[in-house]
């Protein structure tokens, strides 16, 4: 896509470098995936760095259109785009390399904000590149040389002795880093040994060209995963993915997935990510507690909001040091159990693709766990943090089938969803969206699933089972507003059925109760409550109560959803 270099760093070049950088990365994502060999070789940091990246892009266009949607003719600041940039890539970041990341983007925001100015020049940039990679390497507990954070410290210095425009010091940037990046190698014996450049850092060059195609037009050229590669000394060349990775003497081994993996590594077994809320002084207490738990300490963030990133034995132990820290949530722990990332390809067999698996975007922790017990693949999807639709594809390829039907359980997640079966299918998988509007919706389709079903059967059975369950939803207005029941004011308790306010209350158990009368009084067989965790059970067993009293015949089965948003979802079948 072509576009119009920008001469300043304001918001629109914000907005056109997070587009680039996350085309860039889409492009190069396999690639770098093939070459994650540090600090473990689970072949997701290409993967990991585009999901953080989506994130930020999200974030800087929903301000854009927040603006647009205003009645006056401002658009946003260079101020407004860069924290939500870093903003967007922290509550989104993914492992240890999305996560330092999110770091880098949130010091080059600290300066590009400060004192609120109407954009930055080339002196500005190369501040805020300084400010980045020393803002990333405090951030991580023990940093290691012949990393990202070598890297982005060289993407500095080169930046620092760059006179010019913005283009001139993103070009200088780019160019230091990518002579960083060929030296890796000779940093890290791991890298040594596989034949491959950092993918950490190779992720970073990618996202350097960006920035250089963001102030230029041009896109740079000459990057590529193996560790004989070196940086293009052309200041006119554009920077574009290689084909993949290619080998030194052989030693780099594929695994079934395209990880790379390197004999004889060992390591924690798990990886627990979460985002916490938390003062500054209990971060530090955090960094300690988990520092002695295990390796590859990341925390990244400020101003109360966190993002931690460790691998650990103990998983259970690290989420509890997040309890006593503040509050932990968007909790990830991910097994890198034996025959995974700490065994050679020789000793991994290819896994079997199984025939068939339910993808489902699921609110609360309680109905992950319910879909999880019926055989779904689950993405959870926080209040106000829905996922992107790479989260999707990431959900999709860990179910590891050749079929997969996809409930994203959210009216607004549809195009999401739909953009994510679209991409996945270019990869051979059959993939049937069932448009589920609410998790109860999911509920249904997925009790009636059966996997040895023909695909087309099975995909018309759930999408009859979700489209005959209405769906409804009690929750707390947060502002004034008009609706279709009238005016509601903030604190008011709100019933919504079908996606449309009906009824505004000031009761939890009185609003719910009415919403589900008016819901019965067309029919049903079942009644489906899940109860968020600000829920007390009263509720429940009142309204199990009224179903049992008012209406002959129809059962109810209540489950607990967590923190989900919604005070209380009701599925009437």
């Amino acid at each position: 896509m072509a576009q119009v270099p920008q001469t300043f760093f304001d918001a629109l070049a914000v907005r056109t470098w997070c587009g680039l950088a996350l085309e860039t990365l889409g492009r190069a994502r396999e690639e770098i995936d093939a070459i994650n060999v540090y600090p473990v070789a689970d072949g997701d940091t290409g993967t990991n760095l585009y999901l953080t990246v989506e994130s930020a892009v999200a974030a800087v266009e929903a301000v854009f259109a927040g603006h647009a949607a205003g009645s006056g003719p401002e658009g946003p600041t260079l101020a407004d785009a860069a924290r939500a940039m870093a903003h967007g890539a922290l509550i989104g970041a993914r492992g240890n390399s999305g996560t330092i990341l999110a770091q880098l983007l949130r010091g080059m925001a600290q300066v590009l904000a400060e004192d609120d100015p109407a954009h930055a020049d080339g002196q500005g940039l190369r501040l805020a590149l300084r400010q980045a990679a020393d803002s990333a390497r405090r951030a991580v507990a023990h940093p290691v040389e012949g990393t990202v954070l070598t890297v982005a410290s060289a993407a500095a210095d080169a930046a620092d002795g760059a006179r010019g425009d913005c283009g001139t010091v993103a070009r200088a940037a780019y160019d230091g880093a990518r002579a960083a990046l060929a030296a890796t190698p000779g940093q890290l014996p791991v890298l040594e040994r596989a034949g491959v450049v950092d993918a950490g850092g190779r992720g970073l060059v990618a996202v350097l060209g960006a920035l250089v195609e963001t102030f230029t037009g041009e896109r740079a050229r000459g990057v590529a995963g193996s560790a004989g590669t070196g940086p293009s000394r052309d200041p006119h060349a554009r920077v574009e993915p290689a084909a993949g990775p290619v080998p030194v003497d052989g030693a780099l081994e594929e695994c079934a997935d395209g990880a790379a993996a390197v004999p004889g590594q060992e390591g924690p077994a798990f990886e627990v990510i979460y985002l916490l809320e938390a003062e500054d002084g209990a971060v530090e207490r955090l960094r300690e507690r988990l520092d002695a738990l295990g390796d590859s300490l990341v925390v990244v963030g400020g101003d109360g909001l966190w993002n931690v990133h460790v691998h650990v034995d103990d998983a259970g132990a690290a989420v509890e040091a997040g309890i006593e820290a503040g509050r932990p949530h968007r909790i990830r722990i991910t097994h890198f159990g034996a025959g995974d990332v700490h065994t050679t390809g020789a000793e991994r067999p290819p896994r079997e693709r199984a025939q068939r698996a339910v993808v489902a975007v699921v609110p609360g922790e309680g109905l992950a766990g319910l879909y999880t017990e019926a055989g779904a693949t689950t993405v959870l999807a926080r209040p106000g943090e829905p996922p992107a639709s790479g989260e999707l594809v990431q959900a999709v390829r860990r179910a590891h089938a050749r079929e997969v039907v996809l409930l994203p359980n959210d009216a607004d997640l549809r195009h999401t969803a739909a953009a994510a079966a679209e991409q996945v299918r270019t990869e051979g998988v059959r993939v049937a969206l069932i448009p589920t509007r609410s998790a109860v919706q999911g509920i249904a389709a997925l009790a009636v699933h059966e996997p040895d079903r023909r695909f087309d059967e099975d995909v018309v059975s759930m999408t009859s089972a979700a489209g005959a369950t209405r769906y409804a939803e009690v929750t707390v207005a947060e502002r004034q507003s008009w609706t279709m029941a009238g005016i509601c004011q903030a604190g008011d308790v709100l019933g919504l059925i079908d996606g449309d306010v009906a009824v505004i209350g000031s009761d939890v158990a009185e609003t719910a109760e009415t919403v589900l009368d008016r819901m019965l009084s067309a029919g049903g067989e079942m009644v489906t409550l899940v109860l968020g965790d600000a829920v007390p059970d009263a509720v429940a067993e009142h309204l199990e109560g009224r179903v049992r009293e008012g209406y002959l015949a129809v059962d109810t089965v209540v489950y607990r959803g967590g923190r989900q948003g919604a005070l209380l979802l009701i599925g009437v079948e």
